[in-house]
């Protein structure tokens, strides 16, 4: 498996450079991914977004669809484009510390 250097620490990713070790990641790490991603400060809703992602994905061993994120976690679809501009299941994952969302292409 490659490696990313993030923070002075190496992290396991895949070719797509998702984490592939899941208790690698932390919120300082989060931080440093969403400002990779293009998105700077992180705000509460930001962080609601992120924790929901990250802890649904160790329960279902795979990160939430944006269907999921609104039906489970209440967030709007919405919201989440704005949120998370472009791609936003694909940047939770990335910034939550999973993988890739099966539905993501």
């Amino acid at each position: 498996m490659p490696t990313n250097t993030f923070l002075g620490r190496s992290i396991t990713v895949n070719d797509e450079g998702f984490l592939t070790v899941p208790t690698q990641w932390d919120e300082e790490l989060a931080v440093e991914l969403a400002r990779l991603a293009g998105i700077e400060n992180l705000t509460d809703e930001h962080w609601a977004v992120i924790r929901f992602a990250h802890d649904d994905y160790l329960k279902q061993g795979a990160m939430p669809t944006l269907r999921r994120l609104s039906k489970e976690g209440g967030f709007e679809v919405k919201r989440l484009f704005e949120l998370f501009p472009g791609k936003p299941a694909k940047k939770i994952a990335y910034i939550a510390g999973g993988t890739k969302p099966v539905a993501c292409v």
